[in-house]
């Protein structure tokens, strides 16, 4: 065992002596050593549960003959953190969580590892700290957050997001935003939506990495509770026959993700986040090609809020991922390996889809092609992002004048104070990885945008949109204005065509016009320290999964 490193031997008294402070005999040092990775915190709604979730992953562990070990990770909330300078951090969070979980790991000797994410950064940031030390892996992610209710609608944290453009606009008064705001967020969970957190939840199921329906199982439930338990115990499975994260996350693997995310219409986040996972695996490799040529093959199949009316729980009901792995049989590798022990084959041989108006038939799609699109153009040389399946089909195709901002900041002002009108195409520019620095989502300047009725336009930036982002709204443009990428040269009044079915992003200008204007550019001055400024110096673009080197 791996944590014969701090227990076995002569030499390792001072270690056992250590190890005995923390509770342990005898007895303890022939058992297996599990780490537990747990981002509970007080201030992410996400993780306010985990705390009572690892002690059913405590208790498996133990009832299957291992000692646990709890350590700590950090979690940020990308609702709260929104719209100022705390959304700087959000990304960069990642980088931190896998390097936690890679020290503690490494600096301790576990003999395998439960991981007990939960929001948005969180979850690739553990599996990328899980794929560093490869050491066989169990991955808990906390669960959905049940849907408010406000007038017998299903509420979430969009629906307060778009409301304050409701109310910005004259449609309902601040009362109404206050009934709404009470109502969406009733309890522990990740935001209620398939946003980010519960789209990598559901990448992570299919990867293999965590226990079938664990993606769609919600927050503090006994349901819940079982999951954490068995998994627990599954850990010293794994351990026994030395599963590694290296076993199960194959190419084919990653394929199936992507597939996976394109039939449920996902955040496009993940084009950030499994690019980078798969950078911490040997032989495999993820791109935005890799995601465009999926994106024509597998169809969009679910309508989960924000693209439609259906929850999480809807999804669940229907038989959760390996329902939608079922329905996508023919179109994915079900010969991969899974956490469980079994092939993915094995665990959907008899599984069913229970609502068919939830998870549709391939033969009935939403749409035909994948939830997430590609765009390449002069604008986006090396790619862009746009979650399509949540774009309506009068808006795939736009045309209209630049009207550019260079912060967040900035285009929110613009919004608010009805500055932005329809057929504009709202440019947001340096808030790439380097630009930002931190690559902050948008979803204050989306949300308001949508609650006040202005369809008909189009955002395009460098930096990125939420998972519960809705409309032709473009990110990730790469390479990154700070980086001088063409974006950068984009003024106002430049005409922007923008056609999501065709995969295409242009501005009506030559290549000649664009070198000549980005050679007289002037970035503007980036005054960050601490954190930010050693991030800002080694993270990639985004087309790279922003990750650091």
């Amino acid at each position: 065992m791996k944590s014969d490193n701090i227990k076995k031997g002569l030499q390792r008294a001072p270690h056992r002596s250590l190890l005995r402070a923390c509770g342990l005999g005898d007895d303890d040092f022939d058992k297996p050593f599990i780490g537990i990775a747990n981002s509970f915190t007080d201030i992410v709604p996400g993780h306010i549960h985990l705390r009572k979730l690892v002690e059913f992953v405590k208790e498996g562990i133990i009832a299957a003959g291992g000692i646990p070990f709890e350590f700590d990770t950090m979690a940020v909330c990308d609702g709260i953190s929104m719209n100022h300078e705390g959304m700087k951090y959000s990304l960069p969070s990642r980088e931190i969580i896998a390097a936690t979980v890679e020290s503690m790991t490494k600096g301790h000797s576990f003999d395998g590892l439960v991981l007990i994410p939960s929001c948005d950064k969180v979850v690739p940031g553990m599996i990328m700290g899980a794929c560093r030390v490869d050491i066989p892996s169990i991955i808990v992610t906390g669960g959905p957050m049940a849907s408010g209710s406000y007038k017998g609608k299903n509420t979430d944290l969009i629906t307060v997001f778009e409301a304050v453009g409701e109310c910005s606009a004259g449609k309902i008064s601040e009362e109404e935003v206050y009934e709404i705001e009470k109502s969406a967020c009733p309890g522990a969970g990740s935001c209620s939506g398939l946003f980010t957190a519960n789209t990598m939840a559901c990448i992570t199921e299919t990867l293999g990495l965590s226990l079938p329906l664990c993606a769609t199982t919600h927050a503090d439930t006994e349901e819940n509770n079982n999951i954490a338990f068995e998994s627990g115990k599954q850990i010293l499975e794994l351990v026994k026959n030395d599963i590694k994260p290296s076993d199960i996350l194959t190419q084919e693997a990653f394929n199936n993700a992507i597939s996976i995310d394109m039939a449920l219409g996902g955040s496009s986040n993940t084009a950030l986040h499994i690019p980078a996972i798969a950078s911490e695996v040997e032989g495999v490799s993820v791109d935005l090609d890799l995601f465009d040529k999926i994106s024509r093959e597998v169809p969009h199949i679910t309508l989960i809020s924000p693209a439609g009316e259906d929850t999480m729980m809807d999804l669940h009901l229907a038989g959760g991922i390996p329902a939608v792995l079922k329905t996508l049989e023919d179109k994915i590798d079900t010969s991969q390996l899974t956490v469980t022990g079994k092939s993915i084959g094995e665990n959907i041989e008899k599984i069913e889809n229970k609502n068919p108006d939830v998870i549709h038939p391939l033969d009935n799609p939403i749409h035909e092609d994948g939830g997430i699109a590609i765009l390449k153009g002069n604008i986006a040389p090396n790619g862009s992002v746009v979650k399509k399946g949540a774009v309506a089909e009068d808006l795939m195709y736009l045309k209209g004048p630049a009207k550019v901002f260079k912060s967040e900041e900035e285009v929110t002002d613009a919004i608010f104070n009805h500055e932005i009108e329809e057929k504009d195409i709202v440019v947001i520019i340096y808030e790439g990885p380097k630009g930002g620095p931190g690559m902050r989502e948008m979803l204050n300047s989306t949300s308001a945008l949508a609650g006040m009725g202005i369809k008909d336009v189009g955002l395009i930036t460098d930096g990125r949109f939420s998972g519960g982002t809705r409309g032709p709204c473009v990110g990730h443009v790469s390479p990154e204005a700070m980086a001088s990428g063409p974006i950068a040269a984009v003024q106002n009044g430049d005409i922007i065509e923008i056609d999501i079915n065709n995969r295409s992003i242009n501005v009506e200008l030559t290549d000649e016009e664009i070198n000549e204007r980005l050679k007289n550019i002037k970035h503007p001055e980036s005054e960050v320290t601490g954190w930010l400024n050693i991030y800002q110096k080694l993270v990639q673009s985004a087309d790279s999964g922003a990750i650091l080197r």
